[in-house]
């Protein structure tokens, strides 16, 4: 009966020679530990929104419980949503950037072998490389920042919008005039004026920001397709056409 030839190693380093058997085990390992990293930071992100939840519902619930409780409560507790929404803005990043290798994964290794021409691209393995030579966030601020406004705050900025709103015209009694606005919307030594105008141009900024931000897609881990996953060019790829064939060495790994 004829032997079977020898698998070819596909690494070698010092002696040490690693089988493709091999290498497809290593990479199931470290898919694995991806997609840990990625729920555990996905996990933050819940824990940052259920503060913001929290802390809304508390300062709503201090701010209604008497008449004559001051609104700036409510005021103060919208920076505060701010201080979260960056905190998980920033959270974000991390888990995009573990969302991206799982996603180079999932479309060039495993999706690759279920439907032709059963091989992935060949910038594949240069991608996935560089990030974990070179980490770097895949997304910036201002769109981790701005995903997470639209996704989840808007909509607590808008209850807080409201409840500030409703202080301020119902309590301690209806007001008639848009003088009594004004009057009733001092804080201390701020004229009511100065106060409106800094909550009317600090929600125009982030509805303005909100918008600005909403066509950054560098964003992997909100299940993009293979094609826009891909397309996320490293400096060192630019070069490199989307549709070159791989390499003897780019099959055999796989």
């Amino acid at each position: 009966m004829q032997e079977q030839p020898n698998e070819l190693p596909v690494w070698t380093y010092r002696g040490y020679k690693l089988r493709p058997s091999e290498f497809n085990t290593a990479l199931v390992h470290f898919y694995r530990a991806e997609i840990s990293r990625a729920n555990a930071w996905r996990s933050r992100l819940d824990v940052t929104t259920n503060w913001a939840l929290v802390a809304t519902g508390a300062a709503i619930t201090f701010g209604f419980s008497e008449q004559y409780t001051n609104h700036s409560i409510i005021i103060l507790n919208t920076f505060l949503i701010t201080l979260f929404l960056f905190i998980e803005a920033r959270r974000y990043r991390y888990y995009e950037l573990w969302s991206y290798r799982v996603r180079l994964i999932e479309t060039d290794f495993y999706a690759a072998m279920l439907i032709p021409p059963f091989k992935p691209r060949a910038e594949w393995s240069e991608k996935l490389a560089h990030s974990l030579l070179a980490p770097r966030f895949p997304i910036s601020v201002w769109e981790a920042f701005g995903r997470r406004l639209r996704r989840n705050y808007l909509w607590i900025y808008a209850v807080l919008l409201l409840a500030w709103l409703a202080k301020l015209l119902l309590y301690p009694l209806p007001i008639e005039t848009w003088e009594e606005l004004v009057r009733r919307a001092h804080i201390g030594i701020i004229p009511g004026a100065v106060v409106l105008g800094v909550v009317g141009a600090y929600y125009l900024a982030l509805v303005l920001i909100a918008v600005l931000t909403f066509r950054l897609r560098a964003s992997s881990g909100e299940v993009l397709s293979r094609h826009e996953n891909l397309r996320q060019v490293s400096p060192r790829q630019k070069g490199m056409s989307a549709q070159t064939d791989v390499d003897e060495s780019s099959v055999e790994r796989t």
